[in-house]
């Protein structure tokens, strides 16, 4: 299980669905070959360096925390059954209204749609979540088939949300 990097006064919280087998493995999120999280931050100007799954638990340092929706590696998201969603979804909830974060962006349409039962877009959400700005990207997974400048582009405008982030910034 992959421990939660959250505290209060973030900027950001990410919330993944799960691990994937290969994070659950070496203990570390966003791990899978494919995938492009940290190069999303680093791009995007949440990060002043190109981080490591193995660095994880630097991002509070950049205003930014770490959780899953469900604890539960799997190969995919389509592992997962309707109750995990359920049940993730008001745990998520609870974690995140103690910690009060300013923008929370859930990574992925499908496990979002999955966990709140109801279509929905990328982008800027019009409700809020544990009170904070709801914003939905697209997952950083390669297996998403999306051009990569798109899936950017997104995290580039979710950057537009936070005021300020470098180490040790709270914004």
């Amino acid at each position: 299980m992959l421990p939660d990097y959250l505290q209060p006064g973030l900027n950001l919280v990410f919330v993944g669905f799960n691990p994937s087998l290969r994070s659950a493995h070496i203990g570390h999120y966003y791990a899978g070959r494919g995938n492009q999280f940290w190069r999303f931050l680093f791009e995007a100007g949440f990060t002043d360096r190109l981080l490591t799954p193995e660095e994880d638990a630097l991002l509070p340092t950049y205003g930014i925390g770490l959780t899953d929706l469900v604890k539960r590696a799997t190969r995919g998201i389509g592992d997962l059954v309707p109750k995990e969603y359920r049940t993730g979804l008001v745990t998520v909830q609870q974690k995140l209204a103690a910690v009060q974060p300013r923008v929370i962006c859930f990574n992925g349409k499908t496990g979002y749609r999955a966990a709140v039962n109801r279509p929905c877009d990328y982008g800027l959400q019009p409700e809020r979540f544990a009170d904070a700005t709801l914003y939905l990207a697209p997952s950083t997974s390669g297996a998403l088939p999306m051009p990569r400048t798109e899936k950017l582009a997104y995290y580039k405008d979710l950057k537009t949300l936070i005021p300020r982030t470098g180490p040790n910034s709270k914004g």
